[in-house]
């Protein structure tokens, strides 16, 4: 799907440089999959805190096969 972007080339040429891409698709293609990955990471880190654990849990006997 054709998109045109205002994208800032000082950015741009940063990303390219420091991306190690070979063009500038590649490098925004991966800029954004490096974003959704962090934006999920951050979602991640919200449930710190949050989550009950189950002290007889025990995950060593877990791990042997039955």
């Amino acid at each position: 799907m054709p998109t045109n972007l205002g994208i800032d080339p000082k950015l741009l040429e940063k990303a390219l440089a420091i991306g190690g891409e070979k063009t500038k698709k590649a490098t925004v293609n991966r800029a954004l999959q490096e974003y959704i990955v962090r934006r999920r990471q951050k979602r991640l880190l919200d449930f710190f805190g949050k989550l009950d654990w189950d002290d007889g849990y025990d995950y060593k006997r877990e791990r042997t096969r039955r």
